[in-house]
């Protein structure tokens, strides 16, 4: 269904051919979305088909004006360290646009509540996976992924942005791919995708010392006791806690101080170490995941 009263944003991979920007774009706008931002994503434009195609796309947003509207326009270049990257040739290259189309993403849900729709018709197809890969961790369910279809007859006299416009009777559908958001479902992904190599071996091994610690303090609680403990590793405060388990905060105190003094035996820790909820979350968030496997 249309975000018929949101503003949105279209992210999209292209390559050579231009149209498939302004295909989704339109096809997007007659569903009554409000697309208010243009993002296209692309290798270096050291190709001449490529500039080309920047180049009509460019035109297209004359005055951050899209048909009429008010729709701000914007090309990025995949980078790797300081260079653009002229193609997908190795796992590095993959990486650096992972990471840049990360990067991307991550900064327009943090700055924005727009729903994001992205189109990966366009470009190289590893292009493509890699930016559905990065929208599997910070996409919500409000954001779309879809494809272009074209009829082979149209897309022939449409190729290299002949045509930049297709009629209804071209056949040009638009079509959602099927994906689910893991990021909104287990947040701690997207922690985890923000974290450089060594930080990231860092958390992995401090996991697994944590681990078998973690299972020992959840088997000596009662069940009030862990429903306690779960909205701590979720990041509750005392008082958020007592609202969702509809108890007392003098009862959610009690809870957590046995849960700290369980926490402070099976860590060894000594008595003047001061222990707070933090604590909770700290060592336990991650547990949470695999509590089916205990």
């Amino acid at each position: 269904m249309a975000n018929t009263d949101t503003e949105s944003t279209l992210v999209a991979t292209v390559g050579g051919q231009p149209q498939v920007v302004t295909f989704a774009l339109d096809a997007l706008l007659a569903r009554g979305e409000l697309i208010r931002e243009v993002i296209i994503l692309h290798l270096s434009a050291d190709d001449p088909r490529l500039r080309r195609a920047l180049f009509r796309l460019s035109a297209e947003f004359a005055g951050d004006q899209y048909a009429g509207r008010p729709c701000r326009y914007r090309a990025v270049p995949i980078r790797m360290q300081n260079r653009r990257l002229e193609d997908i040739r190795s796992e590095a290259d993959a990486d650096a646009a992972w990471r840049a189309i990360h990067d991307l993403i991550a900064g327009l849900k943090s700055m924005s509540d727009r729903p994001i729709h992205l189109c990966i018709a366009g470009g190289r197809r590893i292009l493509a996976l890699v930016a559905l890969s990065a929208a599997m961790v910070h996409f919500g369910h409000q954001d779309q992924v879809w494809h272009i279809y074209t009829p082979p007859a149209f897309l022939e006299r449409a190729r290299d942005g002949a045509i930049m416009h297709a009629r209804p009777e071209d056949g040009v559908r638009l079509v959602r791919v099927p994906m689910l958001p893991w990021g909104a479902q287990f947040p701690v992904l997207r922690e985890l995708a923000q974290m450089r190599p060594g930080q990231l071996g860092e958390l992995m091994a401090g996991l697994a010392e944590d681990r078998p610690r973690c299972e020992r303090v959840w088997r000596e609680l009662t069940e009030r006791e862990r429903d306690v403990l779960r909205a701590f590793a979720e990041g509750l405060s005392p008082q958020e806690v007592a609202e969702r388990l509809v108890i007392s905060l003098s009862t959610v105190n009690t809870h957590k101080t046995r849960i700290l003094a369980v926490c402070r035996e099976v860590w060894g820790l000594e008595p003047e170490v001061r222990l707070s909820y933090h604590f909770l979350r700290e060592h336990f968030r991650h547990f949470m995941w695999d509590l089916r496997d205990i």
